[in-house]
């Protein structure tokens, strides 16, 4: 069905961007609450327009706020009301007559209007993007890239951000991001667990993409902050949507929202389950160049995993200006692991010993999330209001592991092992946020912010001595725990006009870190403070043409998974293990950008300069034949580049998305007497082609290209993505 905008929808549209605050020579005031004469619930967001009754001129306007009510002031008394919304009839109010300059109309019912719903035909078929003073956000339509995928792969279409097959998440080229779900800290986003594809592309409304965020936001984050708005559908009635995903190699989902919205309750759920296959063939040599011995292997492992979501809440309205939202969230994890890779020792070019080592491991991962919230809004502007959240988190890891061994030529002394962990960790977050609008163009934003994080690893060892008997290695076998709190308090100031805005913001914020080996009572702990600023400004030279520019300082606070010494025994001559000494790393991050909007194309440019301190690095060492990483802090990294996105639609049916992203960095630093020091560069691009052959099916093509990259010790190699 094609789609022309009907003459009434035309007018509520420039009612919208018509509606001002009205200025201190007002005199009349008028205000109401606007119902659905059906189930004499709100309407939300209703167009209220004041007419000048001699002239026809609209005066001033407003739209409701969340429960339907409005005030709004006139300078002129002989007025009337023309009132509307989306799908229902307009009403229009004359004769007002007012007492004492003030008129109260209480209770105003808006009816359905069937054949104006038939004309409409609700469309986000295209996903946008807009900027905002210190973000950008990326509207998700129902095209193709969005619609039965996952959280992952349309995180992979948003500008700027791309997704490796391992699910880890980077922000121009650069990882450290810091992933929010509507606004806060999530189970779901937590980077080692890949359990944002639990989540569904038609659970998510919005991605913002904060490349530098101000200081309103928790600093944690170098490359920035990506936050994930999911829909809270708040139609009146019951309304529900189900979606189903299935890719190659195995990546299957489903999932299901639900949403019930009464006068003072709207409940909803969204339900998601799947399973997905991730396999990876993996080749690693360890050569001794002194003894000219080499330890080489190559084979294939695979994470397999079946996982579930649960979300459920409830918004409470308490009156017209209080909200308290409940809300739980249960995710739950089934994986597997196996893998098998085959050995071989040489002395020079001579094989002396063969064999294979395989692996079974199986894991159950728990993921809870439960929320407080309380909203509070204030009469004076849609803007004005008070948020208090609590949220805590709990995330838990049973896994064993058995590795065998099978010597296939000459002689071995390898036993087989058993390993297994016990993982638990309970986080705990509060905000207290006000934000306060006042002469109009002017904003302050206060708060403080408190997060608790406690974890403990129990990991066990344990190598065969004899058939079928086992002991545990007390080399390889302790507990260890990690606590780290940080309290942040921060303010920010802005600006923002017809043309120009800024926003100045500072946050200070105070860790506390405690890592602790149980066994051998080896521990260290750590207090620092340290102040985040930013800054942020932009200019509309025109419509189709803006520029921003922004700065901000922040941290990277080591992980669990970079503190915890234990280590993955897959390969015993090739590991990874933790680092309890390693430090933060600090960014300085600037950039200005700029937006032309040109008829059917947009093209959005960016150059920016991060300045990173205490670079954490994995770096290896080599003793007898067994290669260890370990992440370390090395040096500085300072990286300058450019950045471009556009899109272009020369046709109704065809639409082209690119991004490309050019940087340049320089490494300085040192380790161990060896030198670091080096320049190197970096690209990645991507196209998306989508196509549209009817009105419920797209077709879509999407190339990415990521260049090779220079380590401190190595070269990763470059990639070629096709779907």
């Amino acid at each position: 069905m094609k789609y022309i905008i009907p003459p009434y929808l035309r007018k509520f549209f420039t009612l919208l961007f018509i509606c001002i605050g009205f200025t201190a020579t007002a005199q009349y005031g008028i205000s109401g609450r606007v119902l659905d004469s059906e189930t004499k619930l709100p309407i939300d967001f209703s167009t209220i327009a004041v007419i000048d009754a001699t002239n026809g001129i609209v005066i001033t306007g407003t739209t409701t706020d969340n429960g339907g009510r409005f005030n709004v002031e006139s300078n002129v008394e002989n007025v009337r009301l023309e009132i509307s919304f989306l799908g229902y009839g307009k009403l229009v109010m004359e004769n007002l007559e007012f007492k004492n300059k003030s008129l109260e109309l209480g209770d105003i019912f808006l009816k359905e209007d069937g054949q104006l719903l038939e004309e409409v035909v609700v469309s986000a078929e295209k996903s946008t993007s807009e900027f905002k003073l210190d973000k950008r956000v990326f509207n998700v339509g129902t095209d193709l890239s969005s619609t039965g995928a996952s959280a992952l792969e349309v995180l992979n279409n948003v500008p700027s951000v791309n997704v490796d097959i391992e699910g880890q998440v980077a922000l121009r080229g650069a990882t450290g991001v810091q992933i929010l779900i509507n606004g806060k800290p999530s189970v779901l986003a937590d980077d080692s667990s890949g359990a944002l594809g639990t989540i569904t592309a038609d659970m998510i409304d919005q991605v913002e993409v904060i490349t530098n965020p101000s200081a309103k936001y928790e600093a944690e984050g170098t490359s920035g902050i990506i936050n994930i708005v999911l829909k809270k559908n708040e139609k009146r009635g019951i309304n529900g949507s189900i979606s189903l995903n299935s890719g190659v190699p195995h990546n299957h989902s489903v999932g299901f929202s639900m949403n019930k919205r009464t006068d003072n309750f709207n409940l909803f759920t969204q339900i998601g389950a799947g399973y997905r296959e991730l396999p990876s063939e993996v080749e690693n040599i360890n050569r001794d160049l002194a003894t000219d011995r080499t330890i080489q292997s190559i084979g294939e492992e695979f994470r397999n995993e079946k996982f579930y979501n649960f979300i459920l809440g409830s918004d409470y309205y308490i009156n017209e200006q209080n909200v308290i939202t409940v809300s739980g969230n249960f995710a739950y994890e089934v994986e597997e692991q196996p893998s098998l890779f085959e050995f071989s020792l040489l002395d020079g070019e001579t094989l002396t010993s063969a064999w294979n080592r395989s692996e079974v491991t199986s894991a159950t991962n728990p993921k809870i999330q439960y929320e407080v919230q309380y909203k509070r809004d204030f009469r004076d502007d849609k803007d004005h209001q008070l948020l208090f959240s609590a949220i805590g988190n709990y995330f838990g890891k049973d896994q064993e592991s058995a590795f065998s061994n099978d010597f296939t030529q000459g002689p071995g002394n390898l036993a087989d092992q058993l390993t297994a962990t016990s993982f638990n960790e309970g986080k705990f977050t509060f905000n207290l946020d006000y934000t306060k609008p006042f002469q109009e163009h002017w904003t302050i934003e206060t708060g403080l912010q408190y997060l608790i994080n406690d974890v403990s690893n129990n990991f066990r060892v344990s190598n065969e001595v004899s058939p079928g008997l086992y002991e545990d290695d007390p080399g390889l076998t302790n507990e260890f725990e990690f606590s780290q709190d940080v309290l942040g308090i921060y303010g920010t100031g802005s600006y923002e006009g017809e043309l120009w805005g800024l926003k100045l913001g500072l946050r200070v914020e105070n860790t506390a870190l405690n890592t602790l080996l149980v066994n051998t009572d080896d521990g260290n702990d750590r207090n620092f403070t340290n102040l985040f600023p930013s800054a942020h400004t932009s200019y509309k030279l025109s419509e189709g043409i803006s520029f921003q520019a922004g700065y901000s300082r922040r941290i990277y606070r080591p992980r669990l998974w970079d503190l915890n010494p234990f280590f993955n025994i897959r390969n015993n001559f090739n590991i990874r293990v933790g680092n309890p000494d390693l430090l933060p790393e600090f960014t300085d991050s600037y950039e200005v950008g700029s937006i032309f909007i040109f008829n059917e194309t947009s093209i959005n440019l960016n150059v920016y300069h991060r300045n990173t301190q205490d670079k954490v690095e994995r770096v290896s060492t080599f003793d007898n034949g067994v290669t260890t990483w370990m992440p370390m802090n090395i040096g500085v990294n300072r990286a300058t580049g450019l950045e471009a996105n556009f899109k272009y639609a020369p046709t109704k049916k065809i639409t082209l998305n690119g991004d490309a992203n050019y940087n340049i960095f320089q490494r300085e630093g040192s380790f161990n007497d060896q030198n670091f020091d080096f320049s190197a560069d970096q690209w990645s691009g991507k196209l998306t082609g989508k196509y549209k052959i009817s009105n419920n099916l797209d077709a879509e093509a999407t190339v990415r290209y990521e260049s090779r990259i220079q380590t401190i010790q190595g070269m990763v190699a470059d990639n070629l993505f096709r779907t």
